[in-house]
């Protein structure tokens, strides 16, 4: 009985060793923590501290005792260089005459010297000084001897507050009073295939746009001089925003010397940017190559030969502003290779291929609606002999050769026809286009085309709104068989529908 109750004595003596020993460690390791500076330390947040203030002033940090951190937009430590004075908005600015510390050194002792009367360090005073976790420092400072003396804080440390993320080659710094993404000062590249160009391949214009920071660290200065292929266009050298250079040049051939070349599906500007540092030029010139791929359509076919087969119509519409609507021949099914010239010279079994485009308006709102297409043995659009291909927005159901690929559900409309002349002493074919620019959120665009109602509807064609495209001719027209005067049956069978197509064509449309 005895035994037991010393045993139990023991335990319970242990019990409360062990309690004692954890509190007095909690204690000690709370002790070790408050007197941790990095820890417990007073935050200086005054941008008035930093060495870019020039602000008059007679500031003084006589009451400052203890551990400090600095924060804020003036900076987060101390300056290692003599500062000017009357800088900090104070009379001797005070700076650390010495480097910082790193982690493991652990707090160092270092002499701060204020800088007045010509002399950088005037006065002096001991500061303690430690890294801490987190990359950030904490000072342990002691009041001035004088006024005005006040510790500095060295702007380009500051915490970045650039609204924008800076690229590598730039850097967050405070200058001029303001925060923004400046070219880094340490940046050092002497490999000129670093200078990639950016392009921006556009409908009307090609942008090309170097980094500037780049390009100073290969030794080019401010005053760039850029030039293309053809030195004597209007390409224009622009600064741009982010440390960006451009020069632009129109989406054409020839334009600033572009060279154009064409495969089966794209159309391809070329050209050379030369870049020099003055107008007179003993260095050497770093010439950069460029190129603009373009996915070949209906547009940018016309965009890449000199004498397209073409008509152009400006429309306006009241409160939705002013409308471009282009037509053109085309010599195959994919409206990528527009006829040149004055005259199209077809071959008798060839196809007409006729595209239009609404190339400048609010293409997202209107569609193109070509509502009448007709033909006519003049340049006259309205001569009274008419060859419909499209009437009231439907195309002619009784010539099979006829084929709309496209009206009015985007901004282009296509169609073809078999080639064609007129009876009688007629070379050429002229087409005529009426367009419309369908609202597509208020109208009703495709049309719905059904074969009973297109002989009997009237059709009223409005002028202004007639786009012209020809003269047309056909390669090998068939004559009419004559020998001594006489016709023949051949020459006869072949004269007979031609003579009475006129006729014909008027009663059927």
């Amino acid at each position: 009985m005895v035994g037991s109750y010393i045993l139990w004595l023991a335990l319970a003596s242990c019990i409360l060793t062990l309690t004692a020993t954890e509190q007095q460690g909690d204690r000690n390791l709370t002790n070790s923590r408050s007197n941790d500076p990095c820890q417990n330390y007073v935050r200086l947040d005054e941008p008035s501290r930093s060495t870019e203030n020039t602000k008059q002033g007679s500031l003084c940090d006589s009451n400052k005792s203890g551990w400090y951190r600095f924060v804020g937009d003036g900076g987060t430590r101390m300056p290692e260089t003599c500062v000017p004075i009357h800088r900090c908005q104070t009379d001797a600015p005070m700076w650390l005459n010495g480097t910082h510390p790193t982690l493991g050194e652990g707090t160092v002792t270092r002499t701060a010297c204020a800088h007045w009367s010509d002399n950088c360090c005037l006065w002096k005073s001991q500061v303690l000084v430690k890294a801490c976790p987190g990359q950030f420092y904490v000072y342990q400072l002691e009041g001035t001897s004088n006024c005005n003396l006040r510790y500095c804080t060295d702007p380009s440390t500051a915490e970045e507050r650039c609204e924008n993320t800076c690229r590598p080659e730039e850097e967050c710094r405070f200058l001029n009073g303001t925060w923004d993404c400046f070219c880094r000062q340490d940046l050092n590249i002497s490999d000129v295939h670093s200078l990639q160009p950016q392009l921006d391949c556009g409908a009307r214009e090609i942008k090309v746009s170097l980094d500037k920071c780049i390009l100073g660290s290969l030794g080019f200065g401010d005053e760039v001089i850029a030039y293309l292929h053809d030195g004597n266009c209007s390409s224009t050298v622009q600064r741009q925003e982010r440390n960006w250079m451009s020069v632009t040049s129109p989406t054409q051939a020839r334009a600033c010397g572009n060279i154009l070349e064409r495969n089966g599906t794209h159309a391809i500007y070329k050209n050379t940017l030369s870049l020099a540092n003055a107008f007179i030029i003993r260095d050497t010139i770093l010439n950069i190559n460029f190129q603009c791929a373009y996915p070949l359509d209906m547009k940018v076919s016309l965009q890449t030969v000199l004498h397209p087969i073409v008509s152009s119509l400006n429309v306006s519409m009241d409160g939705a502003g002013e409308f471009t609507v282009r037509m053109a021949l085309f010599q195959d099914s994919n409206y990528t290779s527009p006829y040149e010239g004055a005259t199209a010279v077809l071959g008798v079994e060839s196809m007409l291929y006729v595209g239009a485009i609404l190339e400048r308006g609010d293409i997202s709102q209107f569609n193109l609606l070509l509502r009448n297409c007709y033909a006519t043995p003049t340049k006259d659009k309205t001569d009274p002999v008419k060859y419909f291909i499209i009437k009231n927005s439907c195309p002619n159901q009784r010539d099979s050769t006829i084929s709309v690929e496209e009206n009015g559900v985007s901004s282009e409309s296509r169609f073809s026809v078999q080639m064609f002349m007129f009876a009688g002493n007629y070379d050429l074919v002229f087409l005529h286009c009426e367009i419309h620019l369908c609202d597509s959120l208020n109208e009703q665009c495709q049309p719905s085309c059904s074969r009973s109602h297109l002989r009997s509807e009237v059709v009223a064609i409005n002028p202004a709104q007639v786009l012209d495209l020809g003269p047309i001719t056909r390669k090998d027209a068939p004559s009419l068989g004559v020998m001594n005067g006489t016709p023949s049956i051949a020459g006869f069978l072949v004269a007979w529908p031609m003579l009475l197509l006129p006729v014909l064509l008027a009663g059927l449309f």
